[in-house]
């Protein structure tokens, strides 16, 4: 201020009044800005004392500074030393009203006005537009004697603001058939809307105008079609859009970032950010965003602590990815501390926040910390009721999700997709068959992952009709050819033991992923055509740009094993590292212990298992028995029995295999004595389940199982039969 005062003092305004009154104007700006509500009193205080404090110019600054500090005694007392007409008073008190929500009192003011300029509607008009009140705002807008390109792109903006791109583009078309001229923020947003709805062609027709209008090198116009080259899929356009750019600025390097972030690569996103100039609240978030989403929740933290550290500010979107790599990383402590934070600033009842702290305590094992965040958000809405839902399903605790989903006043796609995956984590498919023919009657349209998550139910207890009754609703919906959807139906007719269908479902599918080829390798390997699953896998290979992953290989060595392709699955064991770059784990060992055991090279497989790198899994052990048992070899499979009780003492499989060789080497005492332990140490062999489907209900059953509800007629049933065939065989 001191600064401010001599900059006055150093100009005489009887001498240079037109400097002086552009520095004072150019202060009170300032202060206005930031807020700086001390220092506009003082200056205040020297213009009344100069004479000049009713200078129009001067005290419509003066006006706009009291406005955005709110002091409403200044702000009477100025207007009432105007003319109570006065087109620029009018216009200022009706933009902060608009700034402070009160749009009804805006127009009241605007409706009270005499006489109105172009200023005045297209507050109007963008002030609506910004509360999202379209209707009202569009109103203004057709009514408006003042179209100019100000106007029209306040409108085009507002549309597209508000997600209503299709709209904005038809009121583009009717700007141009109107002569106005587009300026560099309409053609902007004309991009991004051509962005949000896919109109590639269209929005490079809309670049096209943009170019011979002269706006190509515009910043605004440039940043826009990086983000447009982005979803257009055309990485190497945005990049070259940048480069050549003369001029950028922070929205440059964050739309940039955004297109590495974007397509994964998260090495060259990460050197971008490192790069940047200067960063906003938008480019921290986006890189913290996207650390969290990949899994990389400690990246995630650091870049947080980093960015407080350097003075930013977090916004609602940092916080809210910041608890989700907290929650990653079961960090309740941290995420405590975060909490408070969030409470000192006072955006805990935000409910994009409030979400994010339900979903934190949720996965941390804390449902009830999550109910109490819940229940202090005094306007919850439907993404709130989701996280308390999905976090008690999460949790195992079932009924209380199951209440609470019921009390949700109005239940979206995500609602039902919620609790119906909170039944599928828990086992119990039944149900969720049960809650997806609730939905439908509901008349609700699932969307792809509910559908998703019923495929696997059915998949899960081998219900065939089930699954095709939904394979049908799918199709009437139009969505069997998305890849997502095909993965699942791929899945569930393998599972259910169609694999004619599954291979079906899987050649039809437009577009695979690594998911999808995963999928059809294993369904064709675990239902006997192993064969076929490692063809599938060369062609895989040869066509396709899909990468291998861990489980996609798994399918693969288990296919040799069932083939008796030692050799073969050797080679891929040991390429599993050096070609593919994936470390090979326990289950993929398991699987070469399988693979050598089968074909009768127990000492290879023992030795391999010997020299594992790491703890070798109790299934490694069962697997070389069960090669014991095949090819009758006692003495390998005492030592590896021995093994398997020091690894897995409460595990029955091993003891079963070892009584087993014994009995076929006629080594009865043996067997005596594996039973009597057996019994002395409570282990009983895992019994075999069989389940048939009857009128859309899937039923259990057990040997020797007592707990259907018909269990009585079931054996009376199955006595008759006996007798009957009893009485056929004398």
């Amino acid at each position: 201020m001191a600064t401010a005062s001599r900059t006055i003092w150093d100009i005489n305004p009887k001498k240079r009044f037109k400097a002086y009154v552009q520095t004072c104007v150019s202060l009170l700006k300032k202060f206005s800005n930031q807020g700086l509500i001390t220092q506009g009193n003082v200056l205040h205080a020297h213009l009344i004392k100069k004479g000049l404090s009713s200078q129009k110019y001067i005290a419509s600054n003066l006006l706009i500074l009291y406005l955005n500090c709110r002091k409403f005694a200044a702000i009477d007392q100025i207007v009432k030393e105007f003319d109570g007409s006065d087109l620029v008073v009018h216009n200022c008190l009706i933009s902060a009203n608009i700034q402070w929500g009160n749009l009804d009192q805006a127009r009241t003011l605007f409706d009270e006005m005499p006489e109105r300029n172009e200023v005045s509607w297209t507050a109007l008009i963008s002030g609506f537009m910004k509360h999202g009140r379209v209707g009202e705002s569009m109103w203004y807008f057709e009514r408006n004697p003042f179209q100019n390109v100000v106007s029209w792109t306040a409108a085009i903006s507002g549309l597209v603001r508000n997600g209503l791109n299709f709209e904005a583009l038809k009121l583009f078309f009717r700007l141009l058939e109107s002569g106005v001229r587009p300026n560099d923020v309409t053609y902007t947003s004309v991009l991004r809307a051509c962005g949000e709805l896919r109109e590639f062609g269209l929005g490079m027709s809309v670049l096209g105008l943009a170019v011979i209008s002269g706006f190509e090198h515009y910043l605004s116009v440039s940043n826009c079609l990086i983000t447009l080259s982005l979803r257009m899929g055309e990485i190497n356009l945005a990049r070259r859009v940048f480069d050549q750019m003369e001029k950028r600025d922070v929205v440059s390097w964050t739309a940039i970032l955004d297109v590495y972030v974007e397509t994964g690569d998260l090495r060259e996103a990460r050197r971008i950010f490192d790069q940047m100039p200067e960063r906003n609240e938008i480019s921290w978030s986006v890189m913290i965003a996207r650390y969290s989403q990949s899994g990389y929740g400690k990246e995630a933290l650091k870049l947080f602590s980093k960015m407080v550290w350097e003075g930013f500010k977090p916004n609602v979107s940092c916080f809210a990815c910041t608890l989700s790599a907290l929650a990653s990383l079961k960090a309740l402590s941290a995420g405590i501390n975060i909490h408070g934070h969030i409470i000192k600033i006072g955006i805990n009842k935000d409910v994009f926040i409030g979400s994010s702290l339900i979903d934190f305590y949720c996965k941390c094992g804390n449902p009830d910390d999550g109910r109490l965040v819940f229940d202090l958000i005094s306007e919850k809405n439907v993404v709130c009721w989701n996280s308390i839902v999905g976090g008690y399903s999460v949790n195992g605790r079932l009924e209380e999700a199951e209440e609470l989903f019921e009390l949700i006043p109005e239940k979206n796609d995500v609602s039902w997709g919620t609790i119906i995956a909170g039944y599928l984590e828990n086992g119990q498919s039944e149900k969720v068959l049960e809650i997806f023919n609730t939905l439908l009657l509901s008349g609700q349209t699932p969307n792809k992952s509910t559908l998703s998550s019923v495929l696997c139910a059915c998949a899960s207890i081998a219900s065939l009709d089930k699954g095709m009754n939904v394979h049908g609703k799918i199709i009437k919906l139009g969505i069997q050819y998305d890849i997502f959807v095909g993965t699942a139906l791929t899945d569930m007719y393998a599972k259910c033991g169609d694999i004619g269908s599954s291979k079906q479902v899987f050649e039809r599918m437009p577009e695979k992923n690594e998911i999808s080829w995963t999928v059809m390798i294993q369904g064709l390997a675990e239902s006997g055509f192993a064969e076929e699953s490692l063809m599938l896998f060369e062609e895989m290979e040869r066509t396709s740009e899909v990468a291998p992953n861990e489980l996609m290989l798994l399918s693969v060595l288990f296919a040799c094993s069932h083939c008796g392709l030692v050799d073969k699955g050797l080679r891929y064991f040991i390429s599993m590292e050096k070609v593919y770059g994936i470390k090979p784990k326990g289950m993929h060992y398991t699987c070469v212990v399988d693979l050598l055991s089968r074909s009768g090279r127990l000492n290879e497989a023992e030795e391999f298992i010997r020299t594992m790198p790491f703890q070798p899994e109790a299934n490694a052990f069962t697997a070389l028995l069960s090669g014991c048992n095949m090819f009758k070899d006692a003495k390998i499979a005492e030592r590896t029995a021995k093994k398997l009780w020091e690894l897995a003492e409460k595990n029955s499989a091993g003891y079963v295999l070892l009584s087993n060789i014994y009995a076929s080497a006629g080594r009865w005492i043996d067997v005596s004595n594996i039973r009597k332990f057996m019994r002395e140490r409570g282990l009983k062999k895992s019994g075999g389940c069989s389940w048939v489907e009857v009128r859309n209900q899937v039923h259990s059953f057990y040997s020797e199982d007592v707990s259907h509800f018909q269990s009585d007629e079931i054996y009376g049933t199955l006595q008759l039969l006996r007798s009957e065939m009893l009485g056929v065989e004398t």
